[in-house]
């Protein structure tokens, strides 16, 4: 998978967020905030094909966390990026 290359992280007021704009008539921008530990998956991991492994390999290089956590941290911090659009699936 990658990281949509359309979309980029700004820091807002203190906040890292992603605007994602509404398609025209009734849907409205949305914005993903993104804590600590998934800016530093989404600077890591940008402009590059990864895997699940390469993903938690990134969490426990940078925090003293364990293979189970940093994989099930992963797997939601993928599932939310791919419902919000800005992950492409594995083709």
């Amino acid at each position: 998978m990658k990281i949509n290359p359309i979309y980029k992280v700004r820091n807002v007021a203190g906040e890292n967020i992603v605007l994602l704009q509404g398609k025209t008539g009734g849907d409205m921008t949305r914005v993903v905030g993104f804590n600590a530990s998934a800016l530093v998956l989404w600077n890591s991991l940008q402009n590059r094909d990864f895997t699940i492994a390469d993903a938690v390999k990134v969490l426990q290089d940078n925090y003293e966390v364990d293979e189970a956590t940093a994989s099930a941290d992963v797997k939601k911090w993928i599932e939310t990026m791919l419902s919000s659009g800005l992950l492409l699936p594995e083709e």
